[in-house]
């Protein structure tokens, strides 16, 4: 059918060319300037000058209406300053052809896009209904780039989703979806995707959604991919797949600004694109484009958010944020440390210039703020040199703030203290008192607990450091005099030790499985009374020699176990393995929580067996890991007889 069409307009075009040389093609669209004259007047007059048969066809093949010349109404329009100025139009004798109407309405909603009291006004306006009358009568000659424009503007302007005129334009858009450029869908889905969905226009929507998706290849501008990776991405996750690929395959053409825009999006939807991470790291390592301070802000934010690790450019956003750091907002400085931390990147310069930012920002600093550095320090186990007079202010801010504070976020600043070792006795209190850790308890044990309480991970987390900050007080304050928790809290909970078993767990497991001989002799994963879960047990005398395990009293563990007290000299050991995410990033430095769980131990009297995964690594054969675990065994000991 399509070949035979363009062959007979072919046949027409080469009739009328021999019969009419001087007249316009027919199938020209628009005329010169020079000429100002509408092509249907032209082809109308061309025609009428062809023979009969001929002519009629002519007319019948004249099917595209030009967009007219700019007239004084057009100035006119743009123009306008005030609401009235477009209504009067109407009966100021122009003559208005098939956009005006729609151009007027545009420029309608433009005037008043931040006056909603207007916009009530307006649509009561019998002048305005007259025009919205009148873009309906010609709604089908409106041109494509003012039809989006005009349904943007009709739901910027608010009218009812009941409007006749509302329905008949968005009917038209979707009319011609498939004839629509690629740009005028991607304006819509950017524009009005929110009002579409505030509405009652779901089909559109769902409809516009389809057509983006179908046609993705068609973008090739990465402004473009950009906008609609932000504005419209969220809502289909096959059309957020879609544009993934097309960023990747333009990202070596975005600027520092793309990149931004692209890698808050990713972080805002939770979207961990592997591929698109390492190309944007790749030429943000690679370019030497200059990054401004929000830029880097933002790249630290999505990184963290993410948890995408990239060493150099860590590096560059460390280096290029460092001589930014004076000039830092304090709540900006909460956020990027918070951001350091999530990525665990600890660069000494940069948290001690954030440091010193909490020093000279001492009165304007919140209290929010500064709970946000500490968790930060507490997690990558960061205490500033000047260490002092950085905590004396942070006690005098605390102070009265910290019972105003909401109940966990009260456990996670005292628990962070903890770690930094920098705990005071009246914030142990504060939340080893009954009143207020009782709706942190398991159900059975608390009279007033929270939503979901001991069920969500939160509250796991939340409970799990009230154990911790227990055990400080018990290990690290001998003249902590209380409260403490409960006996009954110290159980170890189900979940403690349901976790699933790691590669290097099962080979230490079984390694120490086969130097024991015995299952009496050890014991493996131990859930102790302080909040830590030993991966393995043993009690050794004062010639090196394994006791049996069970028959000895256990001071660490909640529930009674052994009734024998240790022997003159006996010692116990704890295994412990460090895997890969408890270590700072590109660092052997454990993080603080897992530094706090070494200094609990060592206080409880345990003799500590460290077995991290880069030692474990080395070790191919069953024998060097044996002899591996039998050599830390032997420098425990010798390491506690040299003290």
């Amino acid at each position: 059918m399509a070949a035979r069409l363009v062959k007979r307009c072919t046949c027409l075009l080469r009739e009328a060319r021999r019969l009419a040389p001087a007249v316009s093609p027919v199938g020209q669209l628009r005329l010169a300037r020079g000429a100002q004259k509408p092509l249907t007047s032209s082809a109308a007059s061309s025609s009428s000058r062809l023979p009969g048969p001929l002519s009629e066809l002519v007319e019948k093949e004249q099917v595209f209406t030009p967009y007219p010349e700019r007239q004084e109404v057009d100035q006119l329009i743009e123009k306008a300053t005030r609401p009235e100025e477009l209504l009067e139009l109407l009966d100021g004798g122009h003559c208005l052809h098939q956009n005006h109407a729609a151009l007027t309405l545009i420029q309608l909603s433009r005037l008043l896009s931040e006056k909603p009291k207007d916009k009530a006004l307006l649509i009561q306006d019998a002048r305005f209904r007259q025009l919205l009358h009148l873009v309906d009568s010609q709604i089908t000659a409106v041109w494509h780039g003012t039809l989006v424009k005009l349904l943007r503007s009709l739901y910027a302007l608010g009218l009812p989703t009941t409007s006749k005129e509302l329905r008949s334009v968005e009917q038209e858009v979707r009319w011609r979806m498939r004839r629509l450029k690629y740009k005028h869908l991607a304006f819509l889905a950017e524009s009005s995707a929110t009002y579409m969905q505030e509405r009652d226009s779901q089909e559109l929507l769902a409809e516009l959604l389809v057509h983006l998706e179908r046609r993705w290849a068609e973008i090739d501008d990465s402004r473009m991919v950009v906008a609609m990776m932000m504005k419209t991405g969220h809502l289909s996750e096959s059309l957020m797949t879609r544009l993934e690929d097309k960023c990747l395959e333009l990202v070596e053409h975005f600027g520092p600004e793309e990149l931004r825009k692209v890698l808050v999006t990713l972080a805002a939807q939770n979207r961990r694109s592997v591929p698109l991470l390492r190309a944007i790291s790749y030429h943000l390592v690679q370019k030497p484009f200059p990054l401004t301070k929000g830029i880097l802000l933002d790249l630290a934010y999505a990184y963290g958010k993410l948890g995408f690790h990239q060493t150099q450019v860590f590096q560059r956003l460390a280096a290029d944020l460092l001589p930014h750091a004076p000039s830092l907002t304090s709540s900006e400085v909460a956020r990027c440390t918070k951001s350091f931390a999530f990525l665990k990147w600890l660069n000494l310069p940069l948290f001690e210039a954030f440091a010193q930012h909490v020093l000279d920002r001492a009165q304007s600093i919140t209290v929010p703020q500064l709970c946000n550095m500490l968790l930060a320090f507490a997690r990558v186990n960061f205490r500033p040199e000047r260490e002092d007079p950085f905590f004396s202010l942070v006690h005098e801010k605390l102070g009265s703030a910290l019972a105003g504070l909401e109940p966990a976020l009260q456990v996670d600043v005292v628990w962070a203290l903890c770690v930094l070792q920098q705990v005071l006795e009246a914030e142990l209190q504060a939340v080893l008192h009954p009143e207020f850790h009782t709706r942190f308890l398991a159900p059975p044990l608390s009279p007033h607990p929270l939503p979901l309480g001991g069920e969500s991970p939160k509250d796991q987390s939340t409970f799990q450091k009230l154990l911790h900050i227990n055990a400080t007080a018990q290990l690290e304050h001998p003249e902590y005099t209380g409260p403490l928790l409960p006996a009954s809290a110290l159980v170890p909970r189900p979940e403690a030790l349901d976790r699933k078993v790691t590669p290097l767990q099962k080979e230490l497991q079984e390694t120490l499985k086969g130097l024991l001989g015995s299952a009496d002799k050890g014991s493996f994963v131990v859930a102790t009374q302080y909040g830590w879960v030993l991966d393995a047990e043993v009690l050794l005398d004062t010639d090196s020699q394994l006791l049996p395990l069970r028959a000895f009293v256990a001071p660490h563990l909640a529930l009674p176990s052994g009734s024998q007290p240790l022997p003159p000299g006996a010692k116990r050991l704890a295994f412990l393995r460090w895997e890969f995410p408890n270590f700072n990033s590109r660092s052997k430095d454990l993080l603080g929580r897992f530094v706090l769980a070494r200094r609990h131990l060592l206080a409880a009297g345990f003799l500590l067996v460290d077995v991290p995964y880069y030692e474990w690594l080395e070790l191919k054969s069953e024998w060097q890991k044996s002899a591996y675990v039998k050599d830390k065994m032997r420098k425990a000991v010798a390491e506690e007889l040299a003290k």
